[in-house]
């Protein structure tokens, strides 16, 4: 039977699974940070329930990983990155705006 995930999504949820118990934490711990239950934490991990692009902010904020980490092309700390871990505080450095030229209004009032 072909396998219904792409290899970037078994990816990410191999180090999902590998970021949990890398921070120390059992699904029990994590659904409660989270304030879900310990079935939600083990279907994520597993893929039977997807993962929204919050819900793995939270809990790679939970785990103290990064986005890049469950997203990037390579092995974390193995060669270039396809996105950078460095990315969020580039971002921040900017005050969480995209650096850009203003533009000045041309439209008649």
């Amino acid at each position: 039977m072909r396998s219904t995930y792409s290899s970037k999504y078994r990816r990410l949820l191999a180090r999902l699974r590998e970021a949990r118990v890398g921070a120390g934490l059992t699904q029990t711990e994590v659904a409660t940070a989270v304030s879900r239950t310990q079935s939600f934490v083990s279907k994520c991990e597993s893929g039977e329930r997807r993962l929204d692009a919050v819900e793995l902010s939270e809990l790679g904020q939970l785990y103290g990983k990064p986005l890049a980490f469950f997203v990037a092309e390579e092995e974390p700390g193995k060669g270039t990155a396809s996105l950078s871990a460095e990315a969020p505080e580039t971002y921040a450095s900017r005050g969480g705006r995209k650096a850009s030229k203003k533009r000045r209004g041309t439209g008649s009032r």
